[in-house]
């Protein structure tokens, strides 16, 4: 069964605790959007503020260049999963041991014209892949469904890790996602930017639910 997490994704602390609000009520889980300005043409919400409600299952995704130096602040949050990006600097097999140690998971998410090729050395201690077509520090994006094409690699090499999506999903094309072997759809703007932001996750749960 796929599940579906509302983004969080702002500049400003205002954003972050509305669409945290938004989506504490009915949400299971959430993936936090951090972004340094140097990966990403825009900063987002300092790590230093991040913050969730109890027994939300919080992953955060790091768009950062360098990602080392800030694992020691990560840890002390305590999330489910830290997600960096394969194109950061940095020694990965290191990142990944001090994530363990703080006994979070690891996840590695992969921009579009990036090949799986990149992580398939260090599959064995990846928990999580991300595929991302989405706008680095921003709601949107287009699913390119082209790149379902990278579940099927990743599989092959790892059948049973957890693969997420980020960048446009919708209602229309949730179970195209679901079909190509996505496992965790990452939400924004189709529940912030809508009417009723319940009735837009309830709706996409529906169609998760059913793979």
């Amino acid at each position: 069964m796929a599940v579906v997490c509302p983004t969080i994704t702002s500049e400003t602390m205002e954003g972050y605790n509305k669409q945290l609000q938004e989506v504490a009520n009915f949400a299971d889980r959430i993936h936090i959007d951090l972004a340094d300005g140097v990966f990403t043409p825009n900063k987002l919400t300092e790590i230093k503020d991040v913050w969730w409600p109890a027994g939300l299952t919080a992953d955060i995704h790091l768009m950062y260049q360098a990602v080392e130096p800030f694992v020691k602040q990560l840890g002390a949050l305590k999330p489910n999963m830290v997600i960096v990006h394969a194109e950061s600097s940095g020694r990965f097999n290191d990142i990944a041991n001090l994530l363990n140690h703080y006994e979070i998971k690891v996840g590695v998410a992969l921009l579009a014209d990036t090949s799986v090729d990149k992580i398939l050395p260090a599959m064995d201690i990846i928990d999580h892949v991300l595929i991302f077509s989405g706008d680095l520090g921003h709601f949107g994006g287009t699913a390119q469904l082209d790149l379902l094409n990278k579940v099927r690699v990743i599989r092959k090499q790892k059948p049973g890790i957890e693969v997420g999506w980020d960048g446009g999903i919708n209602s229309a094309n949730a179970s195209k996602l679901c079909l190509g072997g996505i496992d965790v759809l990452n939400v924004g703007g189709a529940i912030h930017n809508s009417e009723n932001p319940r009735a837009a996750y309830d709706k996409l749960k529906a169609i998760a639910e059913k793979y």
